[in-house]
C-alpha cells in the first residue's frame, strides 16, 4: 500500500478539489474522516473513504487525495493553502490549498491518527502514529522521528497546548506524556498505565483536559494536564474512544464509546448522563461541539451514519455519512487571521 501511494501520487494521485469557501472570513470549514466500511468498494483507488466536508446545504463532499485510512486533517492557522492530512501511509500536504497533494514521509512511517499545528509557531507540526510521535520544523514539508524519553511508541492521541510554544502532550499504549521542548524530549506524566484513545483541550479554559481510555474510563485534568482525577463512574470501566470540550463554555463536555454511546455533562465533568437514545447505536467513536451553532453535538457512530442534537443528546438529527467508521471531525478555518 505504501508503495502505491507513492507511484500514485507521482504520478498524478486522483484529487477531489477541496470546495469554493462560501462562508464569511474565519468561519470554519467542518471535515470527517471517515472510511465507508459498511458498502466498502474493492478498488485500486478508494472512491468512498477519505475525507469528506460538510457544506452550508447540508451535503458531504469527498475532498483531498483518495486514499485509504484517513486519520485527521489539519489546516496552518496562518497559512490555511497548506493542509495535512493524515493516513495509514503517512503524511500528504498541500500548499495550493487542497489542489495538488505531496507525501512528505517516507516509506517508514505508517498509521498516522492524528496531527497538529503549534498555534503559537506553525511552523511546528507534530504527528502521532501506531509507531511513534513524529515532529516537522518546516510546517509538514518534512518529518523526524521523536521517540527520546519514551517507553513504548504506540500512540492515538495527541494536544499542542495553546498556552505554551513548544509544549505538546501526547496519549500513548501506558498512558501520557508531555514535552516541553517541542517533541525533542518526553517525560511520563501522572497518569494511569492504560491506553489514552483520545486528548482534548478547553478552547476558552486550556487548562482544562479531557482524555478517554479504553478500560479505565474518562479522566479531567484542570491544570494543563499535570494532576488527573476519573471522572464518570458510569464509565468507570468502558472503552472509551471521543471526548470532545464545547469551544463556548469549557463545563460542557461529551465523550463516547464502544457500547456506551455518547455520555454528557453540563457541569464541568462533576455529573455525567448517558444520551445515546435516538442514535441508531451505541458505538461511538467521534464526538464533537460545532462553533458555529453553540450546544450542538455531533456523534459519529459505527457504520450508521452521523448524527448532530441541540439539546445536549436528548433528540438527535440524521447528519449523513451512513455506512462510515469515522476517525475525526475537524472544524478548521480556510481563511488567514484578519482577512
Amino acid at each position: 500500500m505504501k508503495h502505491l501511494a507513492l507511484l500514485l501520487l507521482a504520478a498524478g494521485l486522483p484529487v477531489i478539489p477541496a470546495p469554493a469557501a462560501t462562508d464569511s472570513a474565519g468561519t470554519p470549514a467542518f471535515y470527517a474522516a471517515v472510511a465507508m466500511t459498511k458498502a466498502q468498494r474493492n478498488t485500486s483507488t478508494p472512491a468512498d473513504s477519505g475525507l469528506y466536508q460538510r457544506l452550508d446545504s447540508g451535503q458531504w463532499v469527498l475532498t483531498g487525495p483518495r486514499m485509504l485510512g484517513v486519520g485527521s486533517v489539519a489546516i496552518h492557522p496562518a497559512t490555511p493553502a497548506i493542509r495535512l492530512i493524515a493516513c495509514s501511509d503517512g503524511i500528504v500536504r498541500s500548499a495550493d490549498g487542497g489542489k495538488t497533494w505531496n507525501l512528505t514521509t517516507t516509506w517508514e512511517v505508517a498509521d498516522v491518527r492524528t496531527i497538529a499545528f503549534d498555534p503559537a509557531d506553525p511552523s511546528h507540526v507534530y504527528a502521532v502514529t501506531a509507531w511513534g510521535p513524529l515532529r516537522s520544523v518546516d510546517a509538514g514539508q518534512s518529518w523526524q522521528l521523536a521517540q527520546r524519553g519514551l517507553d513504548r511508541l504506540f500512540c492515538a492521541a495527541l494536544v499542542v497546548d495553546r498556552r505554551q510554544a513548544g509544549r505538546v502532550l501526547i496519549g500513548m499504549e501506558e498512558g501520557l506524556y508531555v514535552s516541553t521542548d517541542s517533541a525533542v524530549s518526553w517525560t511520563r506524566l501522572d497518569f494511569p498505565s492504560v491506553p489514552v484513545t483520545r486528548l482534548v483541550q478547553s478552547a476558552t479554559q486550556p487548562s482544562v483536559m479531557l482524555a478517554t481510555t479504553t478500560g479505565k474510563g474518562a479522566w479531567l485534568s484542570r491544570d494543563a494536564g499535570l494532576h488527573w482525577i476519573a471522572v464518570d463512574p458510569g464509565s468507570a470501566s468502558a472503552h472509551l474512544y471521543a471526548a470532545a470540550i464545547a469551544p463556548h463554555d469549557p463545563a460542557l463536555m461529551a465523550t463516547g464509546g464502544w457500547e456506551v454511546g455518547v455520555r454528557v455533562s453540563a457541569d464541568g465533568g462533576k455529573t455525567w448522563t448517558d444520551r445515546s437514545r435516538g442514535l441508531p447505536n451505541r458505538k461511538v467513536f467521534v464526538v464533537a461541539f460545532d462553533p458555529q451553532h453553540p450546544g450542538r453535538l455531533w456523534a459519529s457512530t459505527f457504520e450508521e451514519g452521523s448524527f448532530y442534537s441541540d439539546d445536549l443528546g436528548q433528540t438527535w438529527c440524521d447528519g449523513g455519512l451512513y455506512g462510515a467508521y469515522g476517525s475525526d471531525f475537524v472544524f478548521a478555518s480556510q481563511s488567514a487571521p484578519g482577512k
